[in-house]
């Protein structure tokens, strides 16, 4: 059995584990519902067909992201079978040699070659059997599903540095895009923290100290305000609502899943800021892109 073969039978058997464990799942949230309680029978309903969705949608993502890598594998094994004609006929010659001269020494340099090509094998190997661990992976599974939202909308990402700035920087490619005035990063940062200043009773009462869980101090709000003005502080909801007042402009966020959220609905202006929001793009924490106009083959 190929080793593809056997990686799809293991997601075949992940997924029908899966299943199984969704069912014991709404047979219990089925037994909760007290007899006569129609809200609560509404409630779990409800539940039960997100719950199933989700996994659905989960599931089909996982088997899209499994063919798409399949070509790659082909591609790097192709590599690997195809080893350089020199090395290769050395080999050969290594092997004449042999059976001719039982009794010499292999050369030092004949051992160096032989090392050289089963280093790179081995590295082809490796290379093969991370692409399979990797295909499967949060961040891989998040990536494709995003992916085929934007297409669908005939849309593409456009990649943004993860320095800390990644919502402004995001925000102010869109602002290009939409034909609005260039603002860059440090321009929306001051506006943001500008706002915050002068709308504190707005924003203080739901803001919190993450070590502590206590409510900000003025002083401490002070120096937040601060920190988004003149640091590389990564951007939050809170600054996606202000940046959306600042602007004026709805901002929709996309994500891999659910359903893409809108902030600051209430602006009627017939452009938006489209971002994507991305939760294991990398390991330092969460990710904002842009987004552009889908160009056919500019992808690998």
């Amino acid at each position: 059995m190929t080793e593809d073969v056997i990686i799809e039978e293991e997601l075949s058997q992940k997924h029908k584990k899966e299943r199984k464990e969704l069912q014991a799942q709404i047979q219990n949230l089925k037994k909760s519902i007290c007899k006569g309680d129609k809200k609560k029978k509404k409630e779990i309903a409800e539940e039960i067909v997100r719950l199933e969705s989700d996994l659905d949608k989960r599931q089909e993502d996982e088997l899209t992201c499994f063919k798409l890598s399949q070509a790659s594998i082909k591609e790097i094994k192709s590599q690997n079978s195809e080893l350089p004609k020199k090395e290769s006929a050395d080999l050969d010659t290594y092997s004449e040699s042999t059976q001719k001269h039982a009794t010499q020494r292999v050369s030092k340099a004949q051992k160096r070659r032989d090392k050289k090509v089963n280093a790179e094998k081995e590295r082809n190997q490796q290379i093969i059997e991370q692409e399979a661990l990797n295909v499967f992976g949060k961040r891989n599974v998040e990536m494709q599903s995003i992916k085929k939202i934007l297409v669908e909308r005939n849309l593409m990402i456009y990649e943004i540095p993860s320095d800390g700035h990644c919502l402004y920087n995001a925000v102010a490619h869109q602002l290009k895009t939409l034909g609005e005035i260039p603002l860059g990063l440090h321009d929306l940062r001051l506006k943001t923290a500008v706002y915050l200043r002068e709308n504190m009773d707005d924003f203080l009462p739901f803001m919190s100290n993450p070590d502590s869980n206590d409510l900000l101090s003025p002083d401490q709000y002070e120096k937040y305000c601060n920190d988004v003005a003149n640091t590389s502080t990564w951007g939050s909801a809170i600054e996606l609502q202000v940046l959306s007042r600042v602007l004026k402009l709805p901002i929709e966020v996309i994500q891999a899943t659910g359903a893409p959220y809108i902030i600051g609905g209430e602006f009627t202006n017939e452009k938006k800021v489209t971002l994507t929001y991305h939760r294991h793009m990398y390991e330092l924490g969460a990710h904002y892109n842009s987004v552009t106009k889908y160009v056919r083959d500019s992808e690998s």
